[in-house]
């Protein structure tokens, strides 16, 4: 049986023991240092840059119209061939006409003779008018003759509008282009029947200028906006790429930009009017706009791997003697292995671009031989 004196003694040693334990003999080293954190850096400089922001965008006619017959028929002429251009006034398809200018032709000659009953009543009116006056002729016959008069009127009115509806269906069996431009691939043939605005024959669309459509967040209209308003040179701000890579030669200016954004998606369209004199814009036609942003002339400019990314913002490591500071960065265009630093940062400081993984806020680092290489680096975009 252990006595009480016993166990006040074995707690004591216990405590010794472990005071002893937190506190390291003397001549005896702590927890070892953090070592530090080898890395490269690459100055900050300013250089030469020519921002472009890129959107998809669709080749769309300035004006397209689908020939619809206003007229039923057969199709007994097509003047023109697929895919031809067309100006307007030109004869595209004719339907046939026989009884349409047979109808004209009946309807003008059906104004003719009401015309001439016309002249018979005013002759008659007038001759009864002074007959009444000098009380040679009964009232009521005068009244007869005011009335035959009106009713001649009447009838000259009513011919004259059925000799234009019936000029009009003539007119109509001859379709013309509507606006000059090029003509589609036709989608009837010599000898078809068709209706009044249910068959399609074809369609007409302008080429030259032509327009391209694309799609910009909301955030981004003040800017589209200024760039209308004439607040910024307009001659190269948007230009053409092919999907094959190549350019297009002709510069584009602002045309519009649509009334509305869409509620969905928090877009809003944009036209571009583009000359088109070679034919190389066609409708339809996928392209990329590019359109020249405010990271123009000389910019702050950081290569690409020195920028880390935590929560959708961006930071990047600067040098600060034998440590690092992480600072927060407001970036612009990318460029090659580059990217434009709008906020943030100055020319002049370094910044870590390789070991960034091994690295925190105020971090001791050493820099590699070559890690303060970069600081005469210059280039030109």
């Amino acid at each position: 049986m252990i006595q009480p004196h016993s166990s006040l003694l074995a707690a004591a040693l216990l405590a010794a023991g472990m005071l002893l334990s937190c506190n390291p003999a003397p001549g005896t080293s702590g927890p070892p240092a953090t070592p530090a954190v080898p890395v490269n850096a690459s100055a900050v400089t300013r250089e030469k840059v020519v921002g472009i922001d890129t959107y998809p965008g669709t080749v769309v006619p300035l004006q397209e119209v689908e020939l619809r017959p206003q007229v039923s028929g057969y199709i007994t002429r097509i003047f023109v061939q697929d895919g031809q251009p067309v100006r307007k006034g030109q004869s595209l398809y004719e339907i046939d006409r026989t009884k349409y200018r047979a109808a004209y032709d009946q309807a003008r000659a059906a104004v003719e003779s009401a015309q001439a009953g016309l002249e018979r009543a005013e002759q008659d009116a007038g001759r009864y008018e002074n007959l009444g006056r000098q009380n040679a002729v009964a009232r009521q016959r005068v009244d007869y003759a005011r009335t035959d008069l009106k009713t001649a009127r009447t009838q000259v009115a009513a011919a004259e509008a059925s000799l234009s509806g019936a000029a009009t269906d003539l007119r109509y069996s001859l379709m013309t282009a509507p606006v000059d431009g090029v003509i589609g691939i036709s989608r009837v043939r010599v000898g078809a029947q068709v209706s009044p605005g249910q068959t399609l024959l074809n369609t007409v669309s302008s080429d030259d200028p032509i327009a391209v459509d694309f799609v910009i967040s909301q955030d981004e209209i003040p800017r589209f906006t200024r760039l209308r308003g004439g607040k910024a040179p307009a001659d190269s701000l948007f230009t053409l790429g092919f999907a094959d890579g190549t350019a297009y030669e002709f510069p584009g200016r602002l045309a519009a930009i649509d009334r509305a954004v869409d509620r969905q998606t928090g877009t809003i369209t944009v036209r571009v009017r583009f000359p088109n004199p070679a034919r190389e814009l066609v409708a339809g036609m996928s392209v990329v706009v590019r359109v020249l942003n405010r990271d123009a002339g000389e910019q702050v400019v950081i290569p690409h791997k020195a920028v880390t990314e935590q929560v959708g913002e961006y930071y990047a490591f600067v040098v600060r003697g034998d440590s690092v500071e992480q600072r927060k960065l407001t970036l612009g265009t990318a460029f090659a292995d580059k990217i434009v630093v709008r906020g943030g940062l100055d020319a002049g400081e370094r910044v870590v671009v390789q070991g960034i993984q091994r690295l925190r806020q105020g971090a001791k680092i050493t820099l590699d031989s070559t890690g303060a290489a970069g600081a005469g680096q210059t280039a030109a975009k």
